[in-house]
């Protein structure tokens, strides 16, 4: 099979934030936020190209108040001991910057069939803004990865790492292994949100998203040696480059928020990501038009993932 990673045009429209779970099924999943943020869907295919024309499933609804009744954000889909999992953030009608993590879970081996419950709050060492958790495994250990704002409340949010007691349940204490400290990751907000996880060779690394969600929006790179205590903080190093950024030529407007899935041969890491096709907006988080894209990754000569060649800055 031919596939195409050229990233010429967006796989699918308004969906940021996205995230593309290859399954043992065969299936290409994908879900992400949707423009209203009142609802999470998944869709499904066998080829990466075909979640174009895939039909959303909607498996959950927001609440009318209290928690889980506003910004429904950044959905991740997880199969774990075989249990299907949706990790999300979501605020409160009352006050939707109270922004949280939380859990769905489904035992089905089906995510489009049986019933996703509520499995609460992921609970972290302190209470305040929290979002865009993901969850790996490396190693027989069960890792989540998200963004939160420190005590100290100096920054937006900061990347934090924790081991997994359950899918749901963090083993604390937790571990800052990025601020938002450089210039290009303090436009507009000091921002570090949206990890993900992606592993080569004898590194693992972490990517992360950076500065405002406008034509700022970027992508930065921490990295760790593979058999490393990934709880120590002097464990990771952050390329102090974004290693994706806004690209005019291409039409590529504030590149970020994204995950990793393997092409249908299982031979190519491809990077899932949205963008804008233009860069002026006045209400970033309220404008649709973030869409999600698609593109190989190349590895360089020391093992590192290049993921936009001659852009960084």
């Amino acid at each position: 099979m031919v596939e195409n990673f050229a990233d010429t045009e967006p796989l699918v429209l308004q969906r940021a934030d996205p995230q593309i779970y290859k399954h043992t099924d065969g299936y290409y999943y994908l879900i992400a936020s949707v423009p209203e943020y009142d609802r999470i869907e998944i869709r499904r295919a066998w080829t990466l190209d075909c979640l174009k024309h895939a039909a959303p499933c909607v498996v959950w609804r927001k609440h009318a108040e209290g928690p889980m009744s506003w910004h429904i954000w950044a959905p991740e889909l997880h199969w774990i001991d075989g249990v299907w999992y949706i990790y999300f953030a979501a605020g409160q009608a009352g006050d939707p910057w109270y922004i949280r993590n939380w859990v769905l879970a489904n035992s089905s081996p089906d995510p489009f069939r049986g019933e996703w419950k509520e499995k609460g709050q992921v609970v972290s060492e302190w209470d305040s803004f929290s979002l865009d958790l993901t969850s790996f495994e490396h190693r027989g250990q069960r890792y989540a990865v998200w963004a939160q704002k420190s005590k100290e409340r100096t920054e937006n949010s900061s990347i934090y790492i924790a081991k997994m007691s359950t899918p749901y349940t963090l083993e604390l204490p937790q571990t800052r292994i990025s601020r938002p400290e450089l210039e290009w990751e303090c436009v507009g907000f000091k921002v570090n949100e949206g990890p993900a996880f992606l592993t080569h060779g004898d590194k693992v690394f972490i990517t992360y998203s950076a500065s405002a969600t406008d034509s700022n929006y970027c992508m930065g790179l921490l990295w760790a040696p593979a058999d490393a205590d990934l709880t120590d903080a002097a464990s990771w190093t952050k390329l102090d480059k974004p290693v994706f950024v806004t690209n005019p030529e291409a039409g590529i407007y504030g590149p970020g928020h994204n995950s990793f899935t393997k092409s249908f041969d299982d031979k190519t890491d491809v990077l899932v990501y949205h963008a804008r096709p233009y860069p002026d907006v006045e209400l970033p988080l309220y404008d649709p038009n973030r869409h999600t894209r698609v593109r190989a990754i190349e590895w360089d000569a020391e093992g590192f993932p290049v993921f936009q060649k001659g852009k960084t800055q």
